[in-house]
């Protein structure tokens, strides 16, 4: 079931969505596969760290992360996966894995690759391995505010 977080968050910025809901599955890949959605349209959200502080990076679900590329885009000291024990009570209601890119909602920033915003729709996990939430592409930089990074 959709992170009743999520839902509430949504509902309150009366934001437009739909949930598409698919077999379990665990990578970005498998999801979309799974779901329907091209790779191009599945957002991933990948926690990071820059310069020692959480963050979110939404890419395609087809692209690997470039740390190197977004420390050198971002002027950073350093970049760097974050690892699940550093997370796992930093986005309350989400299963490890399936955190969706709303910044807001956990308190962090968020990174988005400038190749998503030429997506009519945008699709994300729900908050958990099974759901995924999709809106327009419009609605969610309207909602989220994400800082731009250019890495494809």
């Amino acid at each position: 079931m959709l992170s009743q977080n999520l839902s509430n968050y949504l509902q309150s910025h009366k934001v437009k969505f739909s949930t598409i809901s698919h077999t379990p599955a665990y990578t970005a890949q498998e999801i979309a596969a799974a779901a329907h959605v091209p790779g191009m349209a599945l957002a991933k959200s990948v926690v990071l760290k820059i310069d020692g502080k959480l963050c979110i990076l939404v890419e395609p679900a087809k692209y690997r992360v470039n740390l190197k590329q977004l420390r050198e885009e971002l002027g950073a000291r350093s970049v760097e996966l974050a690892h699940e024990y550093e997370f796992e009570d930093s986005f309350p209601g989400c299963e490890t894995g399936a955190i969706p890119p709303i910044g807001e909602l956990f308190d962090v920033d968020v990174y988005i690759d400038d190749v998503i915003k030429h997506q009519d729709d945008i699709a994300f996990s729900g908050g958990n391995h099974s759901e995924l939430i999709k809106m327009r592409y419009s609605d969610f930089e309207k909602l989220v505010k994400p800082k731009h990074v250019h890495l494809h």
